[in-house]
């Protein structure tokens, strides 16, 4: 597993290859994420932590960040039927994104790192001529312990 400087150096080179600097304020923003990384943060969430290293930064510099970021296929801005916009790491070792499990009852949320759509990728282009380049999935439901009622703890221990 790479240290967070590891990272960061490895997101400093994507942004270089596609002609943007590491600003003080993007470094300090994609190590929010990165420590973060499975907490899935909103704009305001990811400002919130990035303001408690660096007070003098705006929340419009976190939007204009997140949103190049966006762009740039580092992050992936994702709506889980909540209304709000989070963000998201992408991997380089996955050719696309993960995918989710998103419980309706209590919000608790997991990812699949697996790519389990790979043979219907290959169906697409050998049956349409249609190339996918990315994709990510959501899976909508309710966990079992919701249904018996033992939301709070099982839900938490997935989410």
């Amino acid at each position: 597993m790479m240290s967070i400087v590891d990272e960061i150096d490895k997101l400093k080179q994507q942004l270089m290859l596609k002609g943007h600097k590491l600003t003080p304020q993007r470094e300090v923003t994609l190590r929010v994420l990165l420590e973060n990384e499975k907490d899935h943060l909103s704009a305001e969430d990811v400002f919130m932590l990035v303001k408690e290293r660096f007070p003098e930064i705006g929340l419009a510099t976190v939007y204009r960040t997140l949103e190049l970021l966006a762009e740039l296929h580092i992050v992936e801005k994702m709506n889980f039927g909540d209304g709000v916009s989070r963000f998201d790491l992408r991997s380089e070792d996955h050719e696309h994104m993960h995918h989710h499990l998103i419980c309706h009852v209590c919000g608790a949320l997991n990812e699949i790192k697996d790519d389990w759509l790979l043979e219907l990728e290959q169906r697409l282009q050998r049956e349409y001529g249609f190339q996918v380049t990315d994709h990510r999935l959501d899976f909508i439901g309710i966990y079992h312990s919701c249904k018996s009622g033992d939301c709070k703890k099982a839900c938490k221990a997935v989410s």
